[in-house]
């Protein structure tokens, strides 16, 4: 397979550097993916410390002839313009540059345009059904680690466990943060915009982005698609949760023929072997060296090339 260095929304506001990773010698159109990222600003590995799951998913494919882009995501490019035109969604942090690989892709000669498919992961996973409905238009859909919950759910839950943690120090603070942001959260989807608009977050973003995304939740989506969906978590993920989250998906969509399933016993969030169980140490968690392994992997390209 080779690389190439590309740029996902060249001639646009926010131009993002990113790769296409394409098999060699190829004798036909192959089968491509769009990468799309989780929560906060990430490159186009989405690098994590010590682990980079896009740049493993992306090598690990190429060797199964499945082409792939990734890209540096806007919020990691262009953090500070973004902060400074103010009332960020995530239209313009994650669906508008997702749409535009997705077209990128079905306008390259080597890629099957009939055969694009979307891995998201974590909040990507939560946004993958509705990029596909905005403009993606996907041939599948991949969920990795996601939640049908909310954003602000997912951030309660979180603060939740690590004010049950072993660290005294992370349950000060985040019992701190979970007093303030609940008073913040209050009656969000009864606020009007505008409102909300006023009401600062962390980082630019105020209540408007956790409220607009609310009001696009991946269920709904996922409720009318016919498309194919494989849904897959680690079992020792400590950002979701397998009895609510992978079991949720499971409890509304187990019975349909579209839906998969996998579960992977002893990986966390980012599909790696486990170290800790505590959240509170989710620094070094990602610290060590690891990498996606091939059954992973091989899941993946092996449910794509099905649905192909």
């Amino acid at each position: 397979m080779t690389e190439e260095k590309i740029i996902v929304g060249a001639g646009t506001e926010f131009p993002l550097n990113g790769i296409l990773t394409i098999p060699e010698n190829l004798e036909k159109t192959v089968p491509a993916v769009v990468f799309v990222h989780g929560s906060g600003s990430s490159n186009m590995d989405e690098k994590v410390m010590k682990l980079t799951p896009f740049k493993d998913l992306a090598k690990g494919l190429g060797e199964h002839g499945i082409a792939s882009v990734r890209y540096d995501k806007r919020s990691f490019a262009h953090g500070r313009k973004m902060i400074k035109k103010g009332n960020l969604t995530v239209r313009e942090e994650v669906i508008e540059d997702a749409v535009l690989a997705s077209e990128m892709l079905k306008n390259d000669p080597r890629i099957d345009p009939e055969k694009v498919f979307i891995i998201g992961h974590s909040m990507g996973a939560m946004l993958a059904p509705r990029i596909d409905a905005e403009g993606g238009n996907f041939k599948g859909l991949i969920l990795m680690a996601g939640t049908l919950d909310t954003l602000e759910g997912v951030l309660f839950r979180q603060l939740e466990e690590m004010k049950n943690g072993k660290s005294k120090i992370m349950a000060w603070i985040a019992s701190a943060q979970d007093k303030k942001f609940r008073k913040s959260f209050e009656n969000l989807y009864e606020l009007s915009d505008e409102e909300a608009k006023k009401i600062p977050y962390a980082g630019g973003v105020n209540l408007y982005y956790f409220k607009e995304m609310g009001l696009h939740r991946a269920k709904d989506y996922l409720e009318k698609t016919e498309k194919p969906v494989l849904i897959m978590q680690g079992s020792r993920d400590l950002q979701v949760n397998v009895e609510r989250d992978f079991g949720g998906y499971k409890k509304l969509f187990g019975e349909r023929d579209n839906f998969s399933f996998r579960l992977y016993e002893g990986l966390n969030h980012c599909f790696v072997p486990a170290l800790y169980d505590d959240i509170s140490k989710a620094t070094k968690e990602f610290s060590k060296e690891r990498h996606i392994g091939e059954n992973v992997i091989s899941d993946i390209a092996g449910w794509i090339l099905k649905n192909c």
